[in-house]
């Protein structure tokens, strides 16, 4: 097993109190075999017969629950996070579709068809440059089957239930406990999330931890609690505000947006938002800083200009304050990206055929770890570019890289025998997995990289077992 993963496994899940060291064991032991061989099914990842089973063993067993392996990663996420100034935490909400046609394994319907899986929102850790340093909790849970609703009935139905009741809890739950085991290393959280966060149950929660920082997308026109006997709206109360900064921003082209450069206004007011409790009297308000920054005129016909309204506990008193505020938010993309390595990339999570719902989030949260390794190594790659490969790579992975290399090169390049910087290491292995360059419309991927590791991988153990063999 190679040296670094083995040190990565047992920093990521060495303190998992499972009742038993060799449990434990066994989980540092099954971290390094997936870190070595990512993959969604047990089988692909273990080819040998005793690990393989040992494996099954270790999931499907119900004297094992995920909460001690959750908690082990995110200690583990916060002592590293306590190292930096701050640690963005970027929040978001996933579906793993797994295969379930019995309807005997405890998911849930997703989606309008007959589609079965799990529900999840994941927090990941990032250094302030954007690389990741570990997930900071998670929250699996599957919805219950019912009979099919209008989206009037779904609307009334939500609005009966007590916010604990609501999937909006769980959200709650990741900030929550993110923020807990932050305070406990002493390590100071800036939360980023998209629009699905904008609910009063967690700005209330994040409003709460005023030693920690939140950018939240706007979705709603909220009511603002002013003096008077006229009703003020968020958006009417910024539109009123003059243009604090004009500024021009890259837009790269995607499937629903056009590549071009974007002509940007910018205003900023801080205000008391109203947050009234449903079917109460009960009214509580969270004094926020918005920053509003809007698209003009450079838009092609057909589609929508940008248009971002964030709310944040951060005082914003100059432009200054409002440009870092969004660069907070192009943070919270780092989690879609996690989410993708896990799912379609290198970790392939949806693919398990565990036979239940618990098996399934214990072997889903081991990938989930090793999917968030992956994407250090990419934005290391970008993010540090000149360290040396060795920090990520063993000395047999870093051999064999360099001989795929050469057997690979164009006539024209040249391999030394030096250790490559993580970059060059990063854009070899992707090369091995099938990126071909601007072609492939940006830098290097999670599914190009591991892939290409694949390769490496069983190379450096060729290389590893010739070794052992000629002592």
């Amino acid at each position: 097993m190679g040296h670094l993963e083995r040190q990565w496994a047992a920093q990521e899940f060495g303190a998992a109190k499972l009742g038993d060291a060799r449990r434990t064991a066994r989980l540092v032991g099954m971290a390094v075999g997936v870190a070595q061989a990512p993959g969604g099914k047990v089988s692909e990842v273990f080819r040998d017969e005793a690990e393989q089973q040992g494996a099954y063993d270790f999931l499907e067993s119900t004297k094992i629950q995920v909460a001690p392996i959750e908690s082990a990663l995110s200690e583990a996420c916060a002592r590293r996070a306590a190292n930096e100034a701050f640690a963005f935490v970027s929040v978001d909400g996933c579906t793993l579709s797994l295969v379930d046609r019995r309807h005997a394994k405890g998911f849930g319907p997703i989606g309008a068809g007959a589609a079965r899986g799990i529900k999840v929102v994941s927090g990941l850790a990032l250094d302030p440059k954007g690389t990741p340093l570990g997930l900071t909790a998670q929250k699996y849970w599957a919805r219950p089957d019912l009979p099919t609703r209008t989206r009037n009935q779904q609307r009334n139905d939500c609005a009966r239930r007590a916010d604990k009741d609501k999937e909006t809890q769980h959200w709650v739950d990741v900030m929550a406990a993110t923020l807990s085991r932050f305070d406990e290393t002493g390590a100071k959280a800036w939360v980023v999330a998209d629009r699905e966060a904008d609910a009063r149950t967690i700005l209330l929660e994040l409003a709460g931890r005023p030693t920690h920082r939140f950018t939240i997308r706007s979705s709603w026109n909220r009511r603002l609690d002013v003096v008077g006997h006229e009703r003020a709206y968020l958006r009417q109360a910024l539109q009123r505000q003059r243009v604090c900064a004009r500024y021009k921003l890259h837009v790269p082209a995607s499937p629903k947006r056009a590549a071009r450069t974007a002509r940007m206004h910018m205003r900023v007011l801080d205000v008391k938002l109203r947050l009234k409790v449903p079917n109460t009297r009960i009214v509580k308000t969270v004094h926020v800083s918005a920053v509003w920054t809007q698209e003009r005129g450079t838009n092609p016909v057909g589609e929508k200009p940008l248009d971002w309204l964030l709310l944040t506990n951060v005082p914003v008193r100059s432009a200054e304050d409002a440009t870092s505020v969004l660069l907070s938010y192009t943070m919270r993309w780092r989690v879609e990206e996690m989410h993708k390595a896990w799912k379609s990339g290198a970790c392939q999570v949806e693919q398990t055929q565990l036979r239940s719902k618990d098996a399934v989030i214990k072997w889903a949260t081991i990938l989930a770890a090793v999917a968030t390794r992956v994407e250090r190594l990419k934005l290391l790659a970008r993010s540090e570019p000149e360290a040396p490969a060795s920090i990520e790579l063993s000395s047999y992975e870093i051999r064999a890289l360099i001989l795929l290399k050469r057997e690979h090169k164009k006539r024209t390049e040249t391999v030394p025998d030096d250790i490559p910087t993580i970059a060059q290491a990063t854009r070899w292995i992707a090369d091995l997995g099938g990126y071909t360059g601007k072609s492939s419309g940006g830098p290097p991927g999670s599914i190009t990289i591991g892939r290409g590791f694949e390769r490496v991988r069983v190379s450096a153990e060729i290389l590893k077992i010739i070794e052992k063999r000629r002592r």
